[in-house]
């Protein structure tokens, strides 16, 4: 709040928690948290020894659980509210993203007011770099196209949606967003419209070529695009495939984790010409196994993910219930995000972006469904009544 007393955004957040939903439901996500705290506790502090993001990434982690369980609770409106101002906020941080590249002068000072820090990278939207801005692309876009096809809506409203999410991923300047999006809404495209989805998909790709041969190929006025970011110095100086080499590389010499060996990162890749200045091979799983070996880290991916692979058989078999409809955006709209983390080092366990609240919103729809039982003191009430 000020350069003297500063309350973390989540902990501000967590005073909803006195308006809780009624009755209360048994805390659900014990289980994740245990696997958070195990998982990022090995990777932040023994792996690369920061405890200060470790501390960062459970003081994001908890409150958004104890939201979810006691903010939300089994209210379905309270969750469809969350949801959607969420997404709202979302929309925002892309409408400054696109006002970003005409006013930067204008729109940068914001945002470092709005983040309570020096900007990093432009043009962005409420995000301090590119990289984790790269994430909010990901889930609005995400998110906005197929809520459009589960909720029925018109043909016409289906194009403008898609054609503002091209819009932002164009502008946004992320490659990985780019290719995220593409998967996830293909994936939804084929189990939703199953083989008409080869004609839309087909259609798409046909009008999106026709629109880089003869408008943006040769448009060469805008360099802030992601177009003109394959041709930049900055993306060529680190090629994600030589850096994924290095790290299996490194890999195969500490097969069992870094952690088993008392290396870090660093004392890795000390003098390491394709990882200098702290970088990484941009691939979060990759470096989350690296560190922690194929049998612990494999082992804790399996855990934390256990749950939404369970749930995406229940979402296929619902993928056209009316009142699945959300749902079924916010999971793909989870794939999506979780396929971006194959390109960056932030995920979910580093809570970078909307990773953390989508994660929480997919589990805590099924307590909807069918809420766990209540504490015991309300039982005996309503028991009473």
């Amino acid at each position: 709040m000020t350069d003297t007393l500063r309350i973390p955004a989540p902990v501000i957040f967590c005073m909803l928690l006195f308006f809780v939903q009624k009755p209360l439901l048994d805390f659900g996500y014990t289980k994740e948290l245990i696997i958070f705290l195990i998982g990022v506790f090995l990777y932040q502090v023994v792996g690369m020894n920061n405890y200060v993001t470790f501390f960062a990434i459970l003081l994001t982690i908890i409150p958004c659980s104890l939201y979810f369980n006691y903010f939300v609770g089994a209210n379905k409106s309270r969750y469809y509210a969350s949801i959607l101002m969420f997404f709202f906020l979302l929309m925002c941080s892309m409408i400054i993203m696109v006002l970003d590249h005409s006013m930067a002068g204008t729109i940068d000072p914001i945002r470092s007011m709005l983040l309570g820090e020096p900007v990093k990278q432009s043009p962005a939207g409420l995000a301090v770099t590119q990289f984790n801005f790269g994430y909010q692309v990901v889930a609005i876009t995400t998110f906005a196209f197929i809520a459009s096809c589960t909720t029925g809506q018109y043909l016409i409203v289906r194009a403008l949606v898609l054609a503002a999410c091209i819009v932002c991923i164009y502008l946004g300047m992320n490659r990985s967003a780019f290719i995220s999006f593409g998967a996830g809404v293909t994936l939804f495209l084929f189990i939703y419209y199953r083989y008409r989805a080869v004609f839309l998909v087909a259609a798409t790709v046909i009008i999106c070529f026709g629109l880089y041969t003869y408008v943006l190929k040769d448009n060469t006025d805008d360099k802030n695009n992601i177009l003109s970011k394959n041709q930049a110095k900055e993306a060529n100086d680190f090629n994600r495939a030589d850096m994924a080499a290095e790290n299996l590389k490194i890999f195969a010499d500490y097969p069992f984790g870094l952690i088993f060996y008392g290396k870090t990162w660093n004392d890795v890749t000390y003098r390491n010409p394709l990882f200098t200045f702290g970088l990484s091979s941009h691939n979060a799983y990759l470096m989350f196994i690296t560190l922690l070996g194929p049998f612990l880290g494999l082992g804790l991916l399996w855990a934390i993910y256990y749950k939404t692979v369970r749930l995406f058989w229940q979402t296929i078999k619902n993928v056209k219930h009316k009142g699945s409809a959300i749902y079924v955006a916010i999971f793909f709209t989870f794939i999506a995000i979780s396929l971006n983390a194959l390109s960056h080092n932030g995920w979910l366990m580093s809570v970078d972006g909307p990773t953390i609240f989508i994660y929480f919103a997919v589990l805590h729809y099924n307590r909807l469904k069918d809420p766990v039982k209540q504490t015991e003191p309300v039982q005996e009430e309503l028991a009473v009544a």
